[in-house]
This record gives structure tokens, sequence and C-alpha cells, in this order.
């Protein structure tokens, strides 16, 4: 069934989806949400058509591994039946708010993985989207899944997390409740009660909590861990986690060409400026997914994309040619490292045109030895960001910044080293700090 036929109304949400447009300065928002951040190279020649055909050209990858369209302009059924004939949309209109499921961008193909979690992931989503119950959840309660992937991001806050673990032989998957895979797990779970685990989970939320509290953080505001794990021991067998805590992983592994599983093949990562791909970008790397690899892309939450299966000998030429498409593979580029909001050209709230501004600090930095990873803000809001950055600007007018250094000890962006700042001043006080020991 189509789900714009569905009878099921979409819940009003300030958040875009597939199937409801949200209004920005520069026009509508459309976000395509990805099962495990993959799609097919057909679909995302569908998305550079429906951008081209409906909108201004700008395709977005998210920090949750999905796409956005920007720019769209009346023609919005039209540009949404043209994803849902592509397969991009949900088995249901109200089912698509509730798939914010996070994998490792290299699911199944990361060689130092424990599991392969797209199994789970298929299993938790068909769930969350047939049970009409779960699609009272926010459109931003999110969970992730973790298969102990060299290659993940574990620094972005979730509402539930689940993380594959070896114990005496056996493997388990820990997990937590709010917070990332790096915090101290709330307990385990064999891996045939995953999936009862996370449904167990939202049914506890939905039981506990009050219209306004959208969020795992509000519950825990008002019931403390112990009790909600004696009331999910009630449904799943949970026992506790001692003396094991996830490693961290390396964000570097989503650019350029790294072995994955499989004889002689590879995945090749590559980082669109900003997170912004224009429909011949995308296109482009479609095709070198059909040549090259098993014609199928994933994206990452660096705002980044993989093409896996990519046969070794083929992988300098697959980073030519998606150099020469504007995309970067090379870690050591300043803008690789660099993530922006909009900014004041698409977002009424934003103080600043931060798009320009991060190219402009890219061309202006050298950077000596360790490279941080920089955040450029148009407000407080924080949308481009899940996590704190290494160092993030905070835009108090055009062209002007105040800067952070991320700091344990501090919320939010961390602490504050110096306000008001022209780009300019900001490139000489980061180009300074990676040449200090004291790197953060």
């Amino acid at each position: 069934m189509n789900p714009r036929q569905t009878s099921n109304p979409l819940r009003p949400s300030a958040c875009p989806g597939l199937l409801r447009i949200v209004q920005a300065s520069d026009g509508g928002i459309c976000r395509i949400k990805l099962n495990g951040g993959s799609l097919r190279a057909s679909q995302a020649v569908a998305v550079a058509e429906a951008a081209e055909r409906y909108a201004g050209g700008v395709i977005e990858a998210t920090n949750r591994a999905n796409l956005q369209i920007r720019g769209i302009g009346g023609e919005q059924a039209a540009l949404i039946d043209s994803l849902l004939a592509a397969g991009l949309g949900p088995s249901n209109a109200a089912g698509d708010d509730v798939r914010n499921l996070m994998l490792s961008p290299a699911a199944g193909i990361d060689r130092l993985r424990l599991i392969d979690t797209r199994p789970l992931a298929e299993q938790i989503l068909a769930t969350v989207q047939g049970h009409e119950r779960f699609h009272d959840l926010s459109a931003k309660f999110a969970v992730q899944l973790d298969g102990g992937e060299a290659l993940a991001m574990l620094e972005h806050p979730h509402d539930l997390w689940l993380s594959a673990f070896e114990r005496d032989g056996e493997r388990r998957l820990a997990f937590g409740l709010a917070g990332c895979p790096t915090d101290m797990p709330a307990g385990s779970v064999v891996l045939d009660e995953g999936h009862g685990l996370v449904i167990a989970v939202l049914e506890l939320f939905l039981d506990l909590a009050r219209p306004e509290q959208t969020r795992m953080r509000h519950l825990l505001a008002e019931h403390s861990i112990a009790s909600l794990l004696a009331q999910l021991a009630e449904r799943v067998s949970i026992q506790a986690v001692t003396e094991w805590r996830r490693a961290a992983g390396s964000s570097d592994l989503h650019i350029g060409a790294h072995p994955q599983t499989g004889d002689g093949v590879a995945y090749v990562g590559a980082v669109p400026p900003l997170g912004r791909l224009d429909p011949a970008t995308l296109r482009g790397a479609a095709q070198l997914a059909d040549e090259f690899g098993d014609g199928s892309l994933r994206f990452t939450p660096w705002q980044s994309l993989l093409l896996p299966n990519i046969p070794g000998e083929h992988s300098a030429e697959v980073i030519r040619r998606l150099e020469q498409l504007g995309l970067s593979c090379d870690a050591a580029q300043p803008l690789t490292r660099l993530i922006a909001c909009t900014g004041s050209n698409g977002c009424g709230k934003g103080l600043a045109e931060t798009k320009g501004d991060a190219l402009q600090l890219a061309a202006l930095l050298h950077l000596h030895g360790h490279a941080l990873s920089v955040h450029l803000s148009g407000c407080a809001r924080s949308c481009a960001a899940a996590h704190t950055a290494q160092a993030t600007l905070l835009a108090v007018a055009p062209g002007h910044y105040d800067l952070y250094f991320r700091d344990a000890a501090q919320p939010g962006f961390g602490a504050l080293h110096a306000r008001n700042l022209t780009i300019e001043a900001v490139a000489a006080l980061l180009d300074a700090r990676s040449r200090s020991p004291l790197d953060a």
C-alpha cells in the first residue's frame, strides 16, 4: 500500500520527514530516513532527480546517516510520490517518524564486528513501523545498535543504545538508557533477546511517560535506572555487566579506502563539503557504486558516504573519480573535519552564514599535527552536531563567533575560550592549538 493512502494522520512535529515537508527560509525540507544509512544506486539517482526537479538541488547528508532535500517548492506531492516509488518511504505513513535506528556505516562488513546488526535492525524497524502504539513515540526518540565495529559513531546520545560484547565465549548485547555506548552499561541480554529488549524498553517508556516527556532523559528525571531495570526484568532476562565498557571507535575510518570482510575488497569513504551534495555529485557516486561496487551506497553519521565492496585494485581509481566529483577522500584535509548548520541563508534563527564561513575557515587553516574537529553553529540549538565537537564556533553576529573547546567537566559546547572572533582570528587560534602538545 502506498503510505500516502493510509488513514493514519501524521503526528504534528517540527521535524521534517519524507511525508511531512517542513518550511525553512530557503524552502521546504524533506528528510529521507535510510535503513542503516543504506540505499541502492537507483534510489540515490531518484533522490538526485527529485532534488533537481522539485527543489533547489541541495541534498544534505545528516548526522543520523539520513538524507535531506532542501529548497522544495510547490510540487511537494510529486516529490514525495517520486521518492515513495523508489522504495524510500515507510511501510505506512504513521511509521515514518519512528524509523530512528542508527547502525555503523560498516554494519555487516567491518572486519572487527562481533555481530552483523542488520537482521536485528530489520526486525526492530518492522515492529516499530507495524505496531500503532509505537507511532506515539517522538520523532526524535532514537535507538542505536552497535555490533562492535571499528567504524562506529559512539558520541551521539540515544534514548536506548545496544552494543555487542563477548564474555566467557558468549556474545551478548550491553545496553543503556539516555546516553552513548561508551557509557557504563545498565545491563545486558543474550543476542536472541535483543529485539525483545528494545520492544520492552519502548513499551515501558510509553507506559510511564507523560505526553510532554518525549525523550528517555525526561523519564529518568523522575524514575531511577534501578526502578526501570526492575520493570524491564519482568519482561526480559537481564544480567549486570561488570569489567566491560565499549572502547572508542575511529572516525577517520569513514574517509578513504579501508579493507572490509571479503577477499580483496574494501569500502571507500568520501566527504561532501560540509555534508552537501548536488544532484550531479550524487548521480556520479551512484554510477561508481554500480560500476565498481555492489550497486549500493551507505551514508554515515559524519555526513559522508561509503561505497562498499570495491575490489582493492580499483580503490585508487574510485577515489580519483570521487575527488573529481568534488568529494574529499583524504582525512588530512581540514574540510573533512568541519561541520556546519544551514546558517542564516536557510534558517531564520541563524546569526551567521555558517556554510560560507566554514569554507573560508578551511581555506585559512594550515594545521600542524593533529587536526581538531570543528563545528560551526548559527545558534545555540546545535542542529548540525548531535555530539560535542572538539571545537565549537557559536555565531554571535555575521562572520563573528564565540569559540569553545570541549571539556568533559562542562556541559554543552564545553569551555568558552574567546568571544566575538572573526574567521581569520579563529583560524590563527586553531592553527596554534594544533601545534600544542596540550591539544584537546
